[in-house]
């Protein structure tokens, strides 16, 4: 978690050192959530980018760890069924959900009990294996493909599925009330960054540049780098 106060401050403080005037706490919301969207993203992207250079498990381990480690944060899960139908609606998680990474059924019926990756499919191949007898889906074997917000597994008899995946950032938010002409910090209904810690002098890079002020002084640029580099050094330990 990264102090949204914090990161205010900071942001008011170049701001001013910028001679740029101030940037109000609507202004603030609007680009601290694009900033921390933005970091989120640009995870995945990296991650696969080390992923696809040969020999990456030993030249880029530490860089993909840490992506990793940052990512872990937003690592969900979820059980979804009531033992009746193998259709499973999913809205309740479409206000959150980034990415789906992962769908398992706990097959009962095997002695012992096994958990059982479903495959991830297409509407037509699923369509077309479920009526081919030599490719038809088991309780060993099961798949399935989305519909909208609904998650529909064969074969049918699988009425209860446990779903990993990876949320959104929660939407941050300063919040503050006036006092004295002032407008101070309100911590109770203030909305902190979900990033991890090491992204603090980032996300104030990111919003200062989202809200038009480009730095003069590249040290913030070096601080962010080593705040990533201090990080990858403490995980070795």
């Amino acid at each position: 978690m990264v102090n949204i106060d914090t990161v205010y401050q900071r942001v008011l403080a170049l701001a001013n050192k910028e001679q740029r005037g101030y940037i109000t706490p609507q202004e603030f919301n609007l680009f601290a959530n694009q900033a921390q969207m933005d970091i989120f993203e640009q995870y995945f992207y990296d991650l696969n980018q080390f992923l696809r250079v040969p020999g990456n498990n030993t030249m880029y381990a530490d860089p993909v760890d840490i992506l990793e480690e940052k990512i872990e944060i937003f690592h969900q899960g979820q059980t979804f069924g009531d033992g009746t139908s193998n259709v499973f609606d999913t809205n309740d998680l479409s206000f959150d959900l980034y990415r789906l990474k992962q769908v398992r059924f706990n097959n009962t019926a095997a002695t012992p009990p096994i958990g059982v990756k479903v495959e991830k499919t297409t509407h037509d191949k699923f369509m077309l294996s479920i009526n081919a007898p030599l490719t038809s889906p088991t309780l060993m074997r099961p798949a399935y493909y989305l519909r909208g917000d609904s998650i529909v597994v064969a074969p049918t008899s699988v009425t209860s599925i446990d779903v990993n995946y990876i949320k959104k950032p929660v939407k941050v938010e300063w919040s503050g009330y006036s006092l004295s002409g002032s407008e101070l910090y309100d911590s109770t209904n203030s909305v902190d960054f979900e990033l991890h810690p090491s992204e603090e002098t980032k996300l104030v890079i990111k919003i200062l540049s989202l809200s038009g002020i480009t730095l003069k002084d590249s040290s913030l640029y070096q601080i962010a780098g080593a705040e990533d580099n201090k990080n990858i050094q403490q995980e070795k330990q």
